[in-house]
């Protein structure tokens, strides 16, 4: 029942306290305080990248041949880097918010709202370059050993990522995997990514132009607030006119020109923006059902389903939407479409598991609730389940899950509290 799959054992407050040491950057060649080790540096992202994914909307599973396209232009980029050796890999996610995000050992997300973005294959060479340089030059790592996350991380907080609706229940090393991902860089790692990544292009043969160029719109976009970007790449990214001006100097030192694939790159993205007017509906579904306007939400998403019914979100939603309403064996229906299409994503299992318990079929809890889990431990499954260790009587279960739960923050611990309590003392 550790609710921290082998992460916690990566941060212990007193690896700091007893380990002191340097090493030199892998990109830049400075030298730079060295607590975490590469093993270990391998070890987080690679522990990570999965539940991270899975926390901001999981794998865009519809289209396969647009993450091989995608991983195929970083694996590029990769071969060209200070550190090819990583074991880097790049997957699409289904998330409108226009974001990407390395976490350490070359893990690097980037989401379907970003490549909507884009015009051309240079332009994506230049986001992927940039966040290789992240996790080539070990940029989270060092914000990990600054005492950024290590301490929030063994809390078990719950972050507010808009994709995820048990994101405030997130528990133990999850928790600290989107940390990684989402904090902020400073300004100096965003102007040494630009700076090699850059490099980076030209030696692959893009046109390092497309990364000047994206700069200029980003600034545009974020002195206009466009509050996608502000919410997603601006608030991990920030744009700066200084970012821009050195961007552009030294592209003129190295010489624009190079291939732009604005051809191939449209052709990648036609099924992706075919359907974007489903993810549209989605998305005002999502805002509608937030304004508490349920049966207009339903209507959305229905919308959306029309336009493509094979994408597993679109019937969780749904499926929310029908247990708001209290129709359990409408939203049943939808969490079993939803699990089936997409059958690893954590939170669907765990929206079918609580469903489930609410039409008191607790086997099927038990299992989605315990599957759920062993991807994205979050309070509200040790909660039920603790629940359903009642039912069964098994008391010493029971508390160990609610003892897990209690550890977290908010309504849920403090239910697992009072229900620990109660056990305990009787």
């Amino acid at each position: 029942m550790n609710y921290t799959p082998g992460f916690h054992t990566l941060i212990l407050l007193t690896f700091l306290a007893t380990l002191t040491g340097c090493s030199v950057n892998p990109v830049t060649g400075d030298r730079q305080l060295s607590l975490i080790p590469e093993s270990q540096e391998l070890s987080i992202g690679a522990e990570q990248y999965k539940p991270t994914q899975q926390m901001q909307g999981g794998k865009f599973y519809l289209d396969p041949e647009l993450t091989l396209y995608v991983s195929e232009v970083g694996q590029k980029l990769a071969a060209v880097s200070d550190r090819p050796d990583l074991p880097y890999e790049f997957v699409v996610l289904n998330s409108s918010v226009p974001n990407a995000w390395a976490l350490p050992s070359g893990k690097i997300a980037i989401n379907r709202g970003l490549l909507a973005e884009f015009d051309d294959e240079a332009q994506l060479a230049s986001v992927l370059g940039h966040e290789i340089v992240h996790a080539a030059a070990r940029h989270s790592v060092q914000r990990m050993q600054q005492g950024m996350l290590l301490s929030a991380g063994m809390a078990g907080l719950g972050l507010a990522l808009s994709d995820n609706e048990f994101a405030g229940m997130i528990m133990g090393g999850a928790a600290v995997g989107s940390q990684i991902a989402l904090a902020q860089y400073s300004q100096g790692d965003e102007l040494e990514s630009d700076h090699y990544g850059i490099r980076y292009m030209k030696e692959a043969g893009y046109d390092p132009q497309a990364a000047v160029e994206l700069q200029e719109i980003f600034l545009k976009l974020s002195e206009g607030r466009k509050t996608s970007f502000v919410e997603g790449l601006f608030a991990s990214h920030p744009p700066s006119q200084k970012r821009v001006d050195e961007n552009r100097e030294l592209v003129q030192k190295l010489g624009a020109g190079g291939y732009r694939g604005r051809e191939t790159y449209q052709k990648k993205i036609a099924y992706l923006k075919r359907i974007q007017p489903a993810y549209d509906a989605q998305d005002e579904a999502a805002s509608l059902l937030n304004e508490e306007k349920p049966d207009a939400a339903l209507k959305k998403i229905n919308e959306a389903i029309g336009i493509e019914p094979d994408e597993a979100s679109f019937y969780a939603l749904r499926g929310h939407i029908f247990r708001l309403q209290e129709d359990e064996k409408k939203a049943q229906a939808d969490f079993d479409k939803a699990v089936s299409l997409y059958p690893e994503m954590f939170s669907y299992r765990l929206q079918r598991g609580l469903n489930a318990l609410e039409l008191n079929n607790v086997t099927q809890a038990k299992t989605d609730l315990t599957e759920a889990n062993k991807v994205v431990p979050t309070s509200i499954a040790f909660l039920r389940l603790g629940d359903i260790a009642i039912k069964e009587n098994r008391r010493d279960d029971a508390i160990q899950y609610y003892r897990t739960a209690a550890g977290a923050q908010g309504a849920v611990a403090e239910e697992a509290q009072r229900k620990l309590a109660a056990l305990v003392q009787g």
